[in-house]
């Protein structure tokens, strides 16, 4: 499915609000004069408030399906509509804000 890319100035929540920061920005190819994102670098998220109590915070979250025809440095990028899973939750990387002149499949 197609979507925007993900660049490294996006802003990714976890399903609880907390902030997602990618690890492994992919400065090969730039969009908006930031760093792309490759899939295999996971976000490390601060600030969710989901209790520990009930199996939380999210600590880290990775994207398992990007791009299936675009790739930089051999390694496919995080796209919009993507998939992803935080860790310990179980619960999705939602991208609330990112460029959007730059779609892939």
């Amino acid at each position: 499915m197609p979507g925007f890319l993900l660049h490294v100035g996006a802003t990714v929540l976890c399903a609880h609000g907390g902030q997602a920061t990618p690890t492994a920005p992919n400065p090969r190819l730039t969009l908006m004069g930031q760093p792309s994102v490759a899939l295999s670098g996971p976000y490390t998220i601060a600030g969710c408030p989901f209790p520990p109590q009930a199996g939380g915070p999210c600590v880290t979250g990775q994207w398992m399906v990007g791009t299936l025809r675009v790739i930089s440095n051999g390694q496919p990028l995080v796209v919009q509509s993507g998939t992803s899973v935080c860790t310990p939750t179980g619960t999705p990387l939602m991208p609330v804000v990112q460029q959007i002149r730059v779609m892939a499949m």
